[in-house]
């Protein structure tokens, strides 16, 4: 870029999922590429990842539901007049709501130029789209790009595909845990010695499907196969009723001794790279389907639903681990093929942090360069 910008990235807060490490990942391009990173959330488990990167944060709650919501919008829009802010990058929508009322009551020639990315298969409405009233608007999978194109055609010319990507450095291909952390996990985690593990990363709701993971596990144990099944992830606000039925499901099919939950992991890398098989289950599409990408990207056997971003992903790197959307035998007859011989994964993939921050940089350079 020619000169210093100074961007301001908001999302509701920063504690763990694929909209805050990409939020993070671009903190830290733009802070290596020598520009000013701002980044307003309610905070979280990553602030301090975030700033001692060199972003600044700005702790403001502009995706809590509530009528006191609204007094940001007068800071912000000060802050937009006084042209303190290059770029403005939304990822979420209620944030987007906030912003764009002070960016809209901003003069024109002082407001930032406003980014927004749509991270998600939003139900159709005006609520969400807002998400797609960003002067560019950046779509992080084909499946987002038609979801688009699809339900707000008035923005098609304004839509930039950019995947997202994960980076090397943090996953490298054929990493393995070290000596001390397997003792450590070996202790902590007894009933996992010896036993073929099989890893479903994400948070625990609905969407996820730990469901169908756990049945999984299930037809494996009763066909005589040596697996222990890892859920990893954090139960989501508001969903503690549904990881108290997980558990008891558990209970009710005897299957204690072959299912941990772990919780959060903060070395979710080490985790994988321990696990035989990684999966990704979820009936509902996801946007990108970031687990099958980190897996792979460890070299580690992925087993994923063929739909949405998961799908995409799959196809693109490792088409030998797709299986129909909510076939529960596939997955249990794929499970079996992988642990007598699972096919190489490759040790190249084209979702690559690089390739996701360049471009992003890119339409940054792109509204810095043309006319309001």
């Amino acid at each position: 870029m020619t000169r210093r910008l100074t961007v301001l990235q908001v999302v509701p807060a920063l504690n763990a999922g694929g909209v805050e490490a990409c939020t993070l990942d671009m903190a830290r391009a733009l802070v290596n590429a020598g520009h000013r990173s701002i980044v307003i959330s309610a905070g979280g488990r990553l602030v301090r990842d975030l700033t001692a990167d060199g972003s600044e944060h700005l702790t403001l709650d502009v995706g809590k539901k509530d009528f006191k919501t609204l007094r940001h919008i007068l800071p912000l829009r000060k802050s937009f007049i006084r042209g303190e802010i290059d770029i403005l990058h939304v990822r979420s929508r209620l944030p987007a709501w906030i912003v764009l009322m002070a960016w809209i009551y901003s003069p024109k020639n002082n407001r930032p130029r406003l980014v927004t990315t749509v991270h998600g298969k939003y139900s159709v409405n005006f609520y969400s789209r807002v998400m797609t009233m960003g002067e560019i608007v950046i779509a992080i999978s084909r499946t987002i790009e038609e979801y688009i194109r699809k339900n707000y055609k008035s923005c098609v010319p304004r839509v930039r595909l950019i995947p997202e990507g994960i980076d090397a450095k943090a996953f490298p291909y054929g990493h393995k845990a070290s000596e001390e952390w397997v003792k450590s996990w070996q202790a902590h985690h007894p009933k996992c010695v010896g036993k073929k593990i099989l890893a479903l990363p994400g948070r625990i709701t609905r969407l996820k499907g730990q469901e169908d993971f756990i049945e999984s596990v299930h037809q494996l144990v009763r066909l005589g196969e040596p697996v222990h099944g890892l859920i990893v992830g954090d139960t989501q606000k508001g969903r503690e009723d549904f990881a108290r039925e997980l558990r008891q499901k558990v209970t009710a099919m005897g299957l204690e001794a072959h299912i941990t939950f772990t919780g959060h992991r903060s070395d979710l890398r080490d985790v994988m790279a321990a696990s035989d098989i990684v999966f990704s289950l979820a009936r509902e599409p996801e946007a990108f389907g970031r687990v099958p990408v980190e897996a792979l990207a460890l070299g580690v056997p992925t087993i994923g639903y063929d739909h949405g971003g998961v799908g995409e992903s799959l196809r693109a790197i490792y088409p030998a681990g797709l299986v129909p959307l909510g076939d529960i035998e596939a997955v249990v007859a794929r499970t079996r093929d992988f642990l007598r011989a699972p096919p190489p994964v490759p040790p190249d993939q084209p979702f690559t942090l690089q390739r996701m921050t360049d471009a992003t940089l890119a339409v940054y350079q792109e509204l810095v360069d043309s006319p309001r």
